[in-house]
Formats: structure tokens, C-alpha cells, sequence
């Protein structure tokens, strides 16, 4: 039976390696589309890098009007600081962010079986699975400020971290929605004891939408503690909510403690779904590496999986993450976490697992069923 809908998927792979799993992570919705699992229309786009040598702009101007018209966005990463200043190359994806909407980041640090974190064994063995928040839209990134006598002896800057009510009560209150679907609790990331208007308010805010939860257990944790935290004790939390800063900070090193940054899927929602959501893996553009086909694509598979899970496609989310997990098991990896196949490899590994999963599930009688 085929799926009812056709998802209009815009492709905006970028810079580095963002091509190199990107690719892959096309060869795998292709994969579920041909097994009638999904129905998807993927429109490519070349901005980044290439465009802005071609045009003198990373993007085109209407980029944002263009993205608007799909259903989804599985982006890849920015960025080449030996071409232009991250601060430039950058600025689409913080505008994706902030015009579409996409104030709720999420960033799974989860530890999957065949994996091994690279903290003590105990913790591979009890495994880890926490899930954090990250306000999007405005916070420390909100690229409000200026320069003052640049490039002398007494130069200056100011940055100012704007952060809303409006916007921390929405991110809380989400937080506190999902920490009730998974194991009802909520650590929010602070730093009341230093920052002295901003985090008071998250902290109050996390107070007054509490009364609201009373299933929820939450709790606050100065950031610098919670990322000691994270490689001491990560077991002990379930959903942490933080700012656009400290939000990032925490899914990069919950993507190192769950193996490898290159198994960290994230996605930028829009919850109300007036616009398109984003889905881009953790790393970066990783340019040490780029077009060297050892890049792990499996970050931007799972990100693949989040996008259909949000889209409504719960059985090829499904079926690609049991691909995937399979795939961490027994099947190739790249040198990141401690195999040697190339990115293709660990993609064509993935690619048959589908097909062969799906076969199964058509015939439970077959041989695969029977191992």
C-alpha cells in the first residue's frame, strides 16, 4: 500500500562534508521510497561555498521565501573559515532558525548498542539516553550588537544576549510536554549565579510552568556542573533544557560521551508547523576530512529518522532505525568509531539493510525471518 502523502523535501547539503552524509542520506530516503515506504520529492539545493564563489553570496536572497514551500529541510553543515568568517558563512542557518520559526532544537545523546562511549565502562553498559533542549531563536545568538574602533589598541565589541519571556516560557513549556513523554524529568542549564538578569528569569519561569507539571520532576543545574556532570553521572538525566549557548555546548559533548559527534542527529522544529523543520547533523562542516569519504553519515541518517518521525512516517523511521541500529552492530563503520569502511560503504550497508528489512516484514515466513 502506498503512503497517502507526498513529503516535499528541501536537500541543502552545504559545505564539507555535509555533502559527503547528505548523499547518503538522499541514497536512503531514495531507498524508502522505492519500497513504498515513504513518498518524498527531493529538490537539491547548491548553496554554500560553491554558490558564493560563483554569485559572491553564500545563498540567494529569496532563500528563505524559497524554503518555505517544503514540507521539511535535511541539511548538511557551513562553513570554510579560509574562504570567509564562520560569522558569514553561518548567518543562513541562524536565519532558518530565527525567520522560520525553529525555536525548539532538539539533540538526542543517546548511546546505541554496538557503540561504546568513550567514558567508563560502566556507562557503556547501563547506557545513556538523555535529550536536550535548546532554545534556537534568540538567547546568546541573537547577533545583537557592534564594534567600536576596529582593528586598534583600545577596539571594542558589545554582544547582547536577548532572551524574551515570550520565547523561555514557550522552550520550557515544551520541555516539560516531552520530559512527560519519556522518564518525567527536566534539568534546566543555568548560570543564575553569575548571570545576573537573564538566567534568574529562566530559573523563575522554570518555577511558575512547574505548577503546571506536577508529574514532572525538575530541577536546576549551573551549566558548568551539568557538563561535569554529563561525563561523571550522565544516567541521572532524562531532558535538559538551556539556551541557544549553553544548548549547544551541552549536544556537542553529549554527542562525544554517546560514541562519536558523528552519530548526533538534531532537529529545529517549528512546533506549530507553520513552517518548514530543519534536521541537520551535529558536526560541522569538518573540512579535515572532507571529500576524503571516511566521514560517518550515520548522524545525518538519524536525522533522517527524526524528520520522518516528525512528518508523520512512523514505519520508515522504523525501518531505518533498526537499518542503522543493525548497521552499528555488525555491519561497516568509518574510522570514527573504530572501523575502517568509507562513508559509501557504511550508505550501501545501510541501503540493503532496508531492503532487506522490508522484505522480511512482507514475508515473515522468509529466511531472514527464520535466522
Amino acid at each position: 500500500m502506498q503512503p497517502a502523502k507526498t513529503h516535499r523535501i528541501a536537500v541543502y547539503p552545504g559545505d564539507g562534508i555535509g555533502v559527503d552524509v547528505i548523499d547518503e542520506a538522499v541514497r536512503c530516503l531514495r531507498a524508502l521510497h522505492d519500497e513504498a515506504l515513504v513518498r518524498v520529492d527531493l529538490t537539491r539545493f547548491d548553496w554554500g561555498l560553491d554558490y558564493h564563489r560563483r554569485t559572491g553570496k553564500v545563498c540567494p536572497d529569496d532563500f528563505l521565501a524559497t524554503l518555505k514551500r517544503f514540507d521539511a529541510i535535511l541539511f548538511g553543515a557551513l562553513g570554510d573559515p579560509r574562504v570567509l568568517p564562520d560569522y558569514l558563512t553561518l548567518r543562513p542557518l541562524i536565519e532558518m532558525r530565527q525567520q522560520l520559526e525553529l525555536y525548539a532544537c532538539l539533540r538526542p545523546a543517546k548511546l546505541v548498542p554496538g557503540v561504546r562511549s568513550p567514558l567508563r565502562t560502566d556507562i557503556t553498559e547501563k547506557g545513556l539516553d538523555i535529550m536536550i533542549v535548546r532554545e534556537n531563536s534568540e538567547g546568546e545568538y541573537a547577533a545583537n550588537g557592534g564594534g567600536f574602533k576596529t582593528g586598534m589598541p583600545d577596539e571594542m565589541a558589545l554582544e547582547t544576549s536577548i532572551h524574551t519571556r515570550k520565547g523561555v516560557e514557550r522552550i520550557i513549556r515544551f520541555a516539560f510536554d516531552l520530559a512527560r513523554k519519556r522518564r518525567k524529568r527536566l534539568t534546566l542549564a543555568t548560570k543564575s549565579n553569575a548571570i545576573k538578569y537573564a538566567m534568574p528569569m529562566w530559573d523563575n519561569i522554570l518555577l511558575e510552568i512547574g505548577k503546571d507539571y506536577p508529574d514532572v520532576q525538575a530541577d536546576r543545574c549551573h551549566v558548568d556542573a551539568l557538563a561535569m556532570n554529563f561525563v561523571l553521572c550522565p544516567q541521572k538525566y532524562d531532558v535538559v533544557v538551556a539556551s541557544n549557548l549553553f544548548g549547544d555546548i551541552l549536544s556537542d559533548l553529549g554527542g562525544a560521551i554517546s560514541g562519536s559527534l558523528g552519530l548526533a542527529p538534531s532537529a529545529n522544529i517549528n512546533p506549530e508547523r507553520k513552517f518548514p523543520s530543519l534536521f541537520e547533523p551535529v558536526h560541522g562542516s569538518a573540512l579535515d576530512i572532507a571529500g576524503k569519504g571516511i566521514a560517518n553519515p550515520l548522524g545525518a541518517l538519524r536525522c533522517v529518522v527524526m524528520m520522518l518521525d516528525f512528518l508523520g512516517e512512523a514505519k520508515a523511521a522504523s525501518v531505518l532505525e533498526r537499518a542503522i541500529n543493525e548497521n552499528l552492530k555488525e555491519g561497516p563503520s568509518t574510522p570514527d568509531i573504530g572501523g575502517r569502511a568509507t562513508t559509501s560503504q557504511v550508505g550501501d550497508d545501510v541501503v540493503m539493510r532496508i531492503r532487506r528489512i522490508t522484505a522480511a516484514d512482507r514475508d515473515p515466513t522468509g529466511p531472514r525471518a527464520r535466522l
